[in-house]
């Protein structure tokens, strides 16, 4: 029964993300073909790297099979399962509990121990695994905008370990709420003055993902660095310049400084392209030359048509511009 189940629901996450895969590959054939209709070849397409996710929903789907044969196998060998009425009988220690507004001593024991390690690693499986899953089996259906999937996907990680760690791991134990609650907030404070650049970074990193006024696959220049936003993470971005080099920036600079989003809500983007010719040389015959070329290239827009100027005497050059 379980390699039944387990390779039949393995087979439907090969299919699922097999799905994707072919709908990515028909938008990037797509691309190609609008970026070789001006008459050159479109580049080899580049295999489609799948693993990742395939590797996340594989862990996940595991983790839930073996959560659920588990189970069953407690249902059945439930008479001869003694071990966690044992550990239920040890006490580690106590602590003070309010419980129909009257203070009563509870007990903590080593079941509960253990109960709360299990929830825990269960919590850390899930946070690692689950944008995989969530990837292959539900966002790829839905119509999202460009990085939404990953701000959805992030904001649930960090949901399942706060509240997996915090309330049910730590409660468990006798850490409730109304106890730790001045332990967060004299941490916050202790965040706020001595650790406050990564304080500042985490903060801003969740302003990105909620305000997004960059995302994912967006070009952007921000001071000096110029490229393509690859990842967002807790304290600082991850840009893929144009020399494939990746450039690490804290999410703060992204708040505080001059930003340009080259894709934010518009593609379109005038290209300044300049051009020095020798002395001498025909100046209506340049300006023809480059008018030409711009107007051959498919991808160039009509309107605004495209336009020459004649900027300087170089040194030993006449500078001209084309703008596009």
């Amino acid at each position: 029964m379980w390699n039944l189940v387990y390779l039949t629901t393995i087979r439907g996450l090969s299919v699922a993300a097999r799905r994707l895969a072919y709908r990515r590959a028909v938008a990037r054939r797509q691309n190609l073909n609008k970026e070789g209709a001006d008459g050159s070849e479109p580049a080899p397409e580049p295999p489609l790297a799948l693993d990742q996710i395939g590797q996340q929903s594989l862990r996940l789907t595991t983790m839930v099979l073996l959560l659920i044969f588990s189970g069953v196998l407690y249902w059945i060998w439930s008479d001869l399962v003694t071990v966690m009425s044992y550990l239920d009988s040890i006490t580690l220690w106590h602590y003070n509990a309010t419980v129909a507004g009257n203070a009563v001593l509870q007990a903590v024991t080593l079941c509960n121990l253990m109960l709360s390690i299990i929830v825990a690693v269960v919590a850390y499986v899930l946070m690692r695994n689950l944008p995989g899953l969530l990837e292959v089996l539900v966002l790829s259906r839905l119509q999202l905008r460009q990085g939404t999937s990953y701000a959805i996907t992030t904001m649930l990680s960090y949901l399942i370990m706060a509240v997996g760690t915090t309330t049910t791991s730590l409660s468990s134990i006798g850490v409730s709420w109304d106890k730790l609650q001045w332990l967060v907030t004299a941490l916050l404070v202790g965040l706020g003055f001595g650790l406050q650049e990564i304080f500042a970074n985490f903060i801003s990193g969740l302003i990105i993902l909620f305000e997004r006024p960059v995302r994912i696959g967006d070009t952007i220049t921000i001071g000096t660095f110029s490229g393509s936003v690859s990842k967002i993470r807790i304290r600082a971005t991850t840009i893929t310049d144009f020399d494939c080099k990746e450039v690490i920036i804290p999410n703060k600079a992204f708040v505080t400084e001059r930003l340009i989003n080259w894709s934010l809500s518009d593609t379109i983007t005038r290209v300044l392209i300049k051009i020095g010719v020798a002395y001498g040389s025909d100046l209506d015959k340049v300006k023809a030359v480059l008018l030409q070329a711009a107007h051959e290239n498919s991808r160039v827009m009509t309107d605004p048509e495209p336009q020459v100027f004649f900027l300087a005497f170089g040194a030993s050059s006449l500078d001209h511009e084309l703008r596009l």
